[in-house]
Order: C-alpha cells, then sequence, then structure tokens
C-alpha cells in the first residue's frame, strides 16, 4: 500500500515545492536589492527630500536654511533601513511579479493568460503613475500647506517653525506613496472584476454616489489629517472610478463582440455540415 502511494503522482506536495522555489525566488531577489538600496539609502533619501526643498521653494523660504531633523541617536539609522526596504521592493517588483505570474500560469487556460498578462503589466506601471504624482506634485504641496502655517516673530508673537523629523517625513512620503500607488490600482481591479463577470458598467454607474462618499471616507483613512491630502486623494479616486465604469464597458463590448463571432462561426459550421 505504502509503494502504491509512493508511486502516484502528489500534486499537492508538487505544488508545495514550487510555491516554495518561487518564494525563494522572490525572497533572494528582495534581499539583494535590498542590500544595494541600503548602500545608497543615504542618497535614495536625499532624492525623497526634493520634494521638500520644492516645498521651500514654493513657500519663498530660503532653501538653505530648511532642515530635517533626528531626536533619536537610532532614528537616522532606522530610516535608512525603511528607505532601503521601500527601494529593495520597488526594485525586486518585477521580479516577484513574474514569479507570482509563473506560479499561476500553469493553472489558466491560454486564454486566461493572454487576458492576465496585459494586467500585470499595467498593475506596476499605474502604480508608478500614482508614486510620481506623489512624488513630483502632491508631497510638495501637502508641504507647502505645512510650510505656510509657520509664523514670524513679531510684537506679540514668537517664533513657530516646521522642522520635520526624518522618520516622520519618510512614513508621511511613504504612506502617500503607497495610499495613491493603490487607488491607482481601481481601474486594473474593476476591469478583470468585470471580464469575469462579477461587476457591470451598470451597476458601477448606479453606485456611483455611494463611491463618491467612499473615496473621501478612504482618503481620510489612508492620509494624514489635513484636508489638502484628503481632497487630494479622493478627487483622483473619484476620476479612476469614472475611468473603470468605461473600462467595464469596453470589456462587455468586447464580450458581446465574441459571442456574436462564436455564433455566427457556429451558424457557419450547421451551414457546412448540412450542405
Amino acid at each position: 500500500m505504502s509503494g502504491d502511494i509512493e508511486d502516484k503522482p502528489q500534486p499537492l506536495i508538487e505544488h508545495l515545492m514550487e510555491l516554495r522555489t518561487r518564494l525563494m525566488w522572490s525572497i533572494g531577489a528582495f534581499f539583494v536589492a535590498f542590500i544595494a538600496c541600503f548602500f545608497f539609502a543615504k542618497h535614495l533619501f536625499n532624492y525623497l527630500v526634493i520634494p521638500y526643498k520644492t516645498a521651500v521653494v514654493w513657500a519663498h523660504l530660503d532653501v538653505e536654511k530648511a532642515q530635517l531633523i533626528y531626536t533619536a541617536p537610532q532614528e537616522f539609522f532606522f530610516t535608512q533601513v525603511k528607505v532601503a526596504m521601500f527601494g529593495g521592493l520597488v526594485v525586486a517588483f518585477p521580479i516577484i511579479a513574474a514569479q507570482v505570474y509563473k506560479f499561476v500560469a500553469p493553472g489558466l487556460y491560454k486564454n486566461e493568460r493572454q487576458a492576465f498578462l496585459p494586467f500585470l503589466i499595467a498593475s506596476p506601471v499605474l502604480f508608478l503613475m500614482g508614486g510620481a504624482l506623489v512624488y513630483f506634485f502632491f508631497t510638495p504641496m501637502v508641504m507647502w500647506f505645512f510650510l505656510s502655517m509657520q509664523q514670524a516673530p513679531g510684537h506679540d508673537e514668537i517664533a513657530i517653525s516646521l522642522m520635520p523629523k526624518v522618520s516622520e517625513y519618510l512614513s508621511l512620503i511613504m504612506t502617500l506613496v503607497f495610499s495613491f500607488g493603490l487607488v491607482f490600482q481601481l481601474p486594473v481591479v474593476t476591469t478583470l472584476l468585470a471580464r469575469v463577470g462579477l461587476l457591470t458598467s451598470q451597476w458601477l454607474a448606479e453606485k456611483r454616489k455611494f463611491a463618491i462618499v467612499l473615496a473621501f471616507v478612504v482618503a481620510a483613512v489612508l492620509t494624514p489629517p489635513d484636508p489638502m491630502s484628503q481632497i487630494g486623494l479622493a478627487i483622483p479616486t473619484i476620476l479612476l472610478y469614472e475611468i473603470s465604469i468605461h473600462a467595464a464597458r469596453l470589456v462587455e463590448r468586447q464580450r458581446a463582440r465574441q459571442a456574436v463571432e462564436k455564433e455566427t462561426g457556429s451558424a457557419d459550421v450547421a451551414k457546412t455540415d448540412s450542405v
């Protein structure tokens, strides 16, 4: 009995071994990217500070006097570790995504693989678009808003200056990047759900008013507690929701066209057989 069991194929064990291999490749890619990014962590952090410098210029302040501080001896070290982890995840993402696709692809039909691959490419592109919006526009705008709240010394007033900590600034920009990156995945998610028939463009259009309210609620949860951040995330979310409705309509039209072509082909085959 035991020999028969050992001779039979064991799909579950094979799947677990395949999963282990994909995980090892993913973790290895992230570890190598993390080490490389940690070596250049200070340079990477200096690039992340550029939006803050832009905000200082927008606020008509002296860039030479702008600074970030850290109040604990180990704070800047752990900030560099976080920067390296963030950069390592970004650098290793193509390899991680490829490993996920290689693990999932054998269980898909050929047409399903062809349909899934464009979304695998579109997802990181949309994430980078969200991150670019944060880096080049949104973070400078938010920091300009905070800098404008500073108070100069006067007759009955004392000086109130903004001196951001390195860890808090990194936490702010990483939160914004991940928030916008995830929100920019909305067209991909809705298009996939529409392709499998779980969502329709009509249903999305009918739920538009609830989506608008939900967009502001999500923005309030994901962003810092200031109106600029919340409005800045809610408005792109609403625009992406409208894009998702149009994407779902395109999927429905494509599905209807394929159904018509299939019926036409079946009719032609039936005529040929009858002749």
